[in-house]
């Protein structure tokens, strides 16, 4: 699956679940096999950790949270210059591949 996004970029939901919709975040990870992102400060789950030992060091116990993956149609790319969720459109300029906003035709990187 062709991706459009990619990590670092600013991205908005548009879908999904209510609390999240509309929030805002960097794409920390993309996982193209499965067509998810994880965005930063969307979708934060809970886990139950309990005390764990490793190689010598000591885990501590307590709630952690942590990010899950969105689905990449549930995520809009965000134009820096317009600072609007926009489509992406690629330009060619000899080998070089450019990603371009959609509304104000600004190229995105």
């Amino acid at each position: 699956m062709k991706v459009k996004i990619r990590k670092g970029d600013k991205v908005e939901v548009i879908n999904g679940r209510t609390q999240d919709k509309g929030k805002r975040g960097e794409v920390m990870r993309v996982l193209p096999e499965t067509g998810r992102v994880v965005v930063q400060g969307v979708n934060i789950h809970k886990k139950h950790q309990r005390q764990i030992q490793t190689q010598g060091r000591t885990m501590a116990p307590g709630i952690i949270e942590f990010e899950m993956p969105v689905h990449i149609s549930n995520v809009m790319v965000v134009c820096p210059k317009c600072d609007e969720p926009t489509r992406l459109s690629f330009q060619r300029q000899g080998k070089q591949v450019d990603r371009v906003c959609k509304k104000c035709g600004a190229i995105i990187e």
